[in-house]
Parts: structure tokens; C-alpha cells; sequence
């Protein structure tokens, strides 16, 4: 499989937006800043301008670059268009453990904010319970992973329900909004560790593109080409699951970006995934990104949750992919 000829300009396209919105998407708010008074770090201007808005768009760049990528590569494994970032029930862990930690009251553990902390250790919990049930006699196949994956989605989901008939209603208040998704600003310690986990993933990831080329026709095709499919699929749906976990730790379970991006990119570029992949990564940063700013703005000074903005957009996307799909 070739690269198509000028695919080269469409990442380096994508990255100039990625870029783009990096550089101006800070400016957007409900009010306006004065770039002097930032340049003088004259307050309060200077701390809203880096401690808020900065670190939002930061956060959704490598958000949304992490849950597009988690989602194609997802997409890949299942040879499905429809697969997300969430087929594996990842983020109906992470949920799970946020809401128990909003439950219990919990303010820290080991240092760390315990919704965080609560989720990722969710996630882990899950992504090991899935990946145990799938694996019989050391093979794990894409298929035994799905079931086990919607298995976890609904006893998660359920307790998630169990647990909000128990909590008072500030409790509940906070805990609708965790499940929406949303962009807050976050110290750039925790913002380090997530671009250093998101990075790392997106790098072992990409090196396998071509191997991703292969599990995306058949898994048993792939095999006879050299591919070791057990282990490929183990390096899928670690590093995919990885990617979701530390992104929905700090976001909340945002729909959409991971099957939006991917269709779309895949639409326009092909199904390579040496070019679909750093396109998927960059689109689905900016698009998280451009989310989180239109909340800010459209109904100023009240602000939308970037998750219900993506909603709003992708939901009406989703439903004409079905209807594409339908007519073919």
C-alpha cells in the first residue's frame, strides 16, 4: 500500500491548524482581553489569559487529538465505522470510579484530585477485567474484546444509575456534568502528564500504521503477510485504551470527537493509516478544541460544556452516517 501522492500536504495542513488554533484560540471568551495588559502581566487579564484560557486549549487539542486517534485506531481493529474511543468500555470505568469519588466526597488521593485518580483507576480496572475475559489460550480476538467490552459499558452504566438514585441533588448536579464532558482549566502539572502520556501512546501508535493498514482488512489475511496479530491487537487496545482512560480522567466521557474525526478524515484522505492517523490526531484536536471555544461565547456569560457542543454536532452526523449506510 503507497502513499497517495500529496497526502504530505494534508498533514502539513492539518498540523498549520492544529497550530492555528493553539495561537488564537486563547483569545476567544465571553469578554475581551487586552493583549498589552497581558504582555505587561498586568492582572486580572494575565491569569485568565494563562491560567484559564491557555490550558483549556491545550487540554482540548490533546484531548481531542487523543480520543480521534483512540478512535481510529479502534475502528481499524473492528474493521467498523462506527467503533469509538468507548467500545471497550474504558470510559463507563473511568465514569464509574469519578462518580464514586463525587459520591464519597473524596477530595484527594496520593496527591492527586481523587476524581482523577478514581477514574484512571476505574479505567485500569476494566481495561483488565476485559482484556482477561478475552483472552483464552493466549489468542485475544477483536470479537471476544467487543463483547467483554459492551459486557462492562452496561454493569458500569447500571451502577452509574444505582448511584445517582442515592446522592443528594448537589451531588447529582455534579455528577450530570462530569458525564457530559466539559473543558476546565487544570494545573499544567496534571496538563504535562497527560501530553507526555498522550504523546507516547500517539508515537507507538503511529509506528505501527502499516500493520494497522493490515489489521484493517482481515486479521487472518493479515497473519499470512507476517503479522503477529495477537500481540498487534494486545499493542491496539492497550495503547487506544490508554489514550481514553487519561483523557477521560481529565475531561469526562466527551461523545463523538473519536468517531466524527476519523470517518471524516478516511472520507477525504483514504483508509491509510500512515497518513489517516496524524490527520485524525491534529483534525481532532482542533475540532475538541473549536468545541470548547464555541461554549464559551454562544451563550455568554453562561458556558456550554464543550461535551454537549460536540453532541449537538455529532449526533445529527451520526445519524446520516447511519443513513448513508443504509442506502448503500
Amino acid at each position: 500500500m503507497t502513499t497517495p501522492r500529496g497526502t504530505g500536504r494534508w498533514v502539513a495542513l492539518f498540523a498549520l491548524a492544529f497550530c492555528a488554533a493553539a495561537l488564537l484560540l486563547p483569545l476567544v471568551g465571553p469578554f475581551g482581553l487586552s493583549l498589552e495588559r497581558v504582555r505587561a502581566r498586568q492582572e486580572p487579564d494575565w491569569s485568565i489569559f494563562v491560567q484559564l484560557r491557555i490550558s483549556r486549549t491545550l487540554l482540548g487539542l490533546f484531548a481531542g487529538g487523543a480520543l480521534s486517534l483512540a478512535g481510529t485506531l479502534f475502528q481499524a481493529m473492528l474493521r467498523d465505522a462506527l467503533a469509538t474511543p468507548y467500545t471497550l468500555g474504558i470510559s463507563a470505568g473511568a465514569s464509574l470510579g469519578a462518580v464514586l469519588a463525587i459520591w464519597y466526597g473524596w477530595q484527594q488521593l496520593a496527591g492527586v484530585p481523587a476524581i482523577w485518580a478514581a477514574a484512571l483507576i476505574g479505567a485500569a480496572i476494566v481495561l483488565t477485567l476485559v482484556v482477561g475475559a478475552a483472552l483464552q489460550r493466549r489468542h485475544l480476538s477483536s470479537f471476544s474484546l467487543l463483547l467483554s467490552g459492551l459486557a462492562a459499558n452496561s454493569v458500569c452504566s447500571a451502577c452509574i444509575i444505582v448511584i445517582l438514585g442515592q446522592v443528594g441533588a448537589a451531588q447529582s448536579l455534579s455528577i450530570a456534568r462530569w458525564l457530559i464532558g466539559s473543558l476546565d482549566s487544570v494545573d499544567y502539572a496534571a496538563l504535562g502528564v497527560l501530553l507526555a502520556i498522550v504523546t507516547l501512546a500517539a508515537i507507538v501508535v503511529m509506528r505501527h500504521a502499516k500493520a494497522w493498514n493490515l489489521m484493517a482488512v482481515d486479521s487472518a489475511w493479515a497473519a499470512t503477510r507476517g503479522a503477529d496479530v495477537t500481540r498487534l491487537t494486545l499493542i491496539a487496545y492497550a495503547t487506544g485504551s490508554i489514550l481514553t482512560a487519561a483523557t477521560v480522567a481529565l475531561t469526562g466521557p466527551i461523545a463523538f470527537v473519536g468517531l466524527v474525526v476519523p470517518h471524516l478524515v478516511r472520507t477525504r484522505l483514504g483508509a491509510d493509516h500512515r497518513v489517516l492517523m496524524p490527520c485524525a490526531f491534529l483534525g481532532g484536536g482542533v475540532l475538541l478544541a473549536g468545541c470548547d471555544a464555541i461554549g464559551r461565547v454562544v451563550l455568554a456569560p453562561s458556558e456550554v460544556p464543550a461535551g454537549a457542543v460536540m453532541a449537538l454536532l455529532g449526533g445529527p452526523y451520526l445519524v446520516w452516517l447511519l443513513h448513508q449506510r443504509s442506502t448503500v
